[in-house]
């Protein structure tokens, strides 16, 4: 028997796509388990990093597509996001983002690496590879009952 349920959809890197990955993790994060608010932060990671891809992934007028692949285990989920288009510097980018302070004017965050944090901010682990093109990792762990 098998360890985890593996899930795989390709879908075209178009904007009115996001919302059909967003129900689909939405469904299958369900039926692990996870809470509410652990499937809203779930649904916001995979919608910022497939729009990244309908952003800068590919150039105007070209036909691209997103891989999005889910391992579902008992006690967490693993989503795989990937693209053939251009790369990026993950260091660069990340070097650029960084906490948002309360005392900060909302104006001062940088567009372009918000999705970065909220990506790193709502799931437990955060893995990117940028070598043609760009896959994101992230994995969310159910949060369980605990005995006191």
């Amino acid at each position: 028997m098998k360890e985890f349920d593996y899930i795989e959809i390709r879908v075209p890197a178009k904007p009115q796509f996001v919302s059909v990955i967003r129900l689909t993790v939405s469904g299958l994060a369900s039926r692990i388990g996870f809470n509410y608010d652990e499937i809203e932060d779930l649904k916001i990671a995979a919608s910022e990093a497939i729009t990244n891809v309908v952003h800068h992934a590919y150039n105007e007028g070209e036909a691209g597509e997103v891989v999005i692949g889910c391992a579902l285990y008992k006690e967490k989920i693993e989503i795989m996001i990937a693209d053939y288009g251009n790369s990026f510097n993950f260091e660069e980018i990340k070097s650029k983002i960084g906490p948002y302070h309360p005392e900060e004017s909302i104006a001062g965050l940088r567009e372009g690496g918000l999705g970065l944090y909220l990506m790193e901010t709502l799931m437990d682990e955060v893995m990117i590879n940028n070598d043609g093109g760009v896959t994101v990792f992230m994995t969310k762990y159910a949060a369980r009952e605990q005995v006191g």
